[in-house]
């Protein structure tokens, strides 16, 4: 029986020959997502509970300490989980999670190659878009389902998609069978049937089981009668016993590599070709199991080199297996076609990355692309500082304004300091013991604030210009509360260490939500489908530039910060060094990406 490709996506590999891609459902990346959601619950649930009963013992300092750490580690284990578990598994295990893994999925980029890490990021971070609302999933669904390749907001900005990647049973072209008696008939020099009768002849074997006694004999009948002159060679007492030995003979003359009187040219080329190399696909398949198991390492040296050359001819077959089969939708071109495509995600793998190929990335690679998206961050920080200015300005000069933009808490906030100016007691109190855990809230917090400014960017920018001017209301409002108050070097003092990164940083990310929101609006001479997955590369740089920035910015504002002792002039002071390192890395990434470029002398 035809094998139905019509829920597939087509992709030209470099040896010129398209492969079909079976796009995985909903339900059963629902199902994969279940699975992981299952286990990274439970991961989170053993890991708090080791680190809890781990650290619950001793009192006074020694238990504070131990809180805090413990406290510290749970806020990270859950962060990594939360945002670390697809991006790992999908970048170090090609594609797959576990969930995936076992609904036989696989993550590939447009094109069928292996996914990368930075793809695999972009579609992951995308999650904070795909899974509203609250975590039910309906926007991804949605996309998923709006689709025609089934790929959810994540897989277009990332140029994605997920693919069924199960191999097929090999076509049993020789074996009697499918419901229908043996046959002991020799097969004929020809066959009787064209292709297209011999697949509703194969449809009716498959299914007959399954039909009503009643129902399967007028059927029988209709194709008793349409086929009356290829029956006239074979007895049985009822219609579908001389089907069954008409079945069985057109199967044998077709495993012999005969085609009908009717075929012509390519189509007898089909058949010649399937009994003449079906055995050496059936070793293949065999082999690239092998090899799914154990990656092409597995095979040594000069296994792979056969493996290489064994996928290459295999691909020229299913280039005129195609041609000979006129696009038709037959088991052996469904059953190669699962074999090629199988070995390319195999043989253009990507390879391993290296200590090196991070270095390279995070200090040549992304401060060369903060460099050239110079543009859409300058507007992400006038969408920012802007608000801030009116804002502030506002409240200066009327400080009941505050009260429409800040919320109670932080009025409370502003009254008692007044009071802590006074006393010398700084804008919080300091955390000391619990200085590790604030600092790894704020990162944590951060971090997913930058994910939001560059995700939103899928709204066509709405939410990130948003969350951009929103943000910036707020840090106006606060300065300018403050300011009303005759105590901004209160608020300065603690802002100054970690704001030049932190607001910085913010900047960067609403800069990658904007790359992606002009893929989707101005898009230029590129189709969406490729600005998008252009623009999601790029802006994945930023993202990692940007949480760079924020690690830095919260382990300061965790932990020097609040220091209260410190006059505001070394904290001044700090605020001037991060300000001069983020231009030596910015700029070092000049120098490093020149030096790669020299020819050799």
């Amino acid at each position: 029986m035809s094998n139905d490709l019509s829920n597939a996506v087509e992709v030209e590999t470099p040896e010129l020959v398209v492969l079909s891609y079976t796009i995985a459902g909903v339900g059963s990346r629902a199902y994969a997502a279940l699975i992981d959601y299952v286990i990274c619950a439970l991961f989170v649930f053993l890991a708090d509970l080791g680190i809890t009963v781990f650290f619950a013992r001793g009192g006074g300092l020694v238990r504070s300490a131990s809180s805090s750490l413990a406290i510290t580690l749970i806020i990270l284990i859950q962060f990594a989980v939360l945002w670390g578990y697809y991006v790992l598994f999908e970048a170090v295990n090609d594609g797959r999670t576990p969930g995936k893994q076992l609904q036989r999925l696989r993550v590939v980029r447009d094109g069928g190659y292996s996914v990368t890490f930075g793809s695999s990021a972009v579609r992951n971070l995308m999650r904070i878009v795909d899974m509203q609302p609250i975590l039910m999933y309906g926007v991804g669904m949605v996309s998923v389902m709006l689709s025609k390749s089934g790929k959810r907001l994540g897989d277009m900005a990332a140029g994605t998609i997920v693919v069924k990647e199960g191999l097929v049973r090999q076509p049993a072209f020789a074996e009697p069978g499918g419901g229908f008696s043996a046959s002991k008939e020799a097969p004929r020099l020809h066959a009787a049937l064209t292709a297209a009768e011999f697949d509703l002849l194969d449809r009716f074997s498959q299914r007959q089981r399954d039909l009503d006694p009643a129902r399967r004999a007028i059927i029988a009948t209709q194709l008793a009668e349409r086929f009356a002159p290829a029956l006239a060679d074979h007895e049985g007492a009822t219609p579908a016993g001389r089907l069954g030995r008409l079945y069985n003979a057109e199967r044998a003359a077709r495993a012999a590599g005969s085609a009908s009187r009717q075929d012509t040219g390519a189509a007898r080329e089909r058949h010649s070709l399937v009994a003449r190399e079906s055995k050496r696909w059936a070793g293949f398949a065999a082999k690239l199991a092998d090899a799914q198991r154990t990656g092409l390492k597995g095979l040594g040296e000069d296994g792979v080199r056969e493996f290489v050359a064994e996928y290459r001819d295999l691909a020229a077959d299913l280039a005129r297996l195609r041609t000979a089969s006129r696009g038709s939708e037959v088991d052996e071109v469904f059953y190669l076609n699962r074999l090629v495509a199988g070995a390319h995600n195999l043989v253009y793998r990507r390879r391993t990355i290296s200590p090196q190929d991070i270095v390279r990335y995070m200090f040549v690679e992304v401060p060369r692309e903060i460099r050239a998206s110079a543009l859409p961050i300058l507007l992400a920080a006038a969408l920012m500082f802007g608000p801030a200015v009116i804002a502030g300005t506002a409240i200066m000069r009327d400080p009941k304004v505050a009260e429409a933009f800040l919320p109670p808490g932080m009025l409370d906030r502003a009254e008692e300091g007044v009071h802590r100016a006074k006393t010398g007691d700084g804008y919080i109190e300091d955390p000391q013991l619990f200085r590790p855990v604030m600092a790894t809230s704020i990162i944590t917090n951060n971090v997913q604030v930058a994910i939001a400014a560059f995700a939103f960017g899928m709204t066509a920018g709405l939410l990130t210009v948003y969350l951009l001017v929103s943000n910036g209301i707020s840090l106006g409002a606060v300065f300018g509360l403050y300011g009303s108050k005759g105590i901004a070097a209160l608020l300065l003092a603690f802002v100054a260490p970690h704001g030049v990164l932190e607001l910085t940083a913010i900047c960067v990310s609403g800069g990658a939500g904007f790359l992606l929101a002009a893929a989707l609006l101005i898009p230029g001479d590129r189709t969406r489908k490729r600005a998008l997955a252009e623009n999601g590369k790029r802006a994945i740089k930023l993202v990692a530039g940007a949480a760079l920035m924020l690690l830095v910015a919260g382990t300061l504002e965790g932990m020097v910060s609040p220091i209260l002792y410190w006059p505001i002039e070394w904290k001044l002071v700090v605020s001037a060094l991060t300000a001069i390192l983020m231009y030596a890395y910015l700029r070092g990434g000049t120098r490093a990406a020149r030096s790669t470029e020299r020819p050799a002398i």
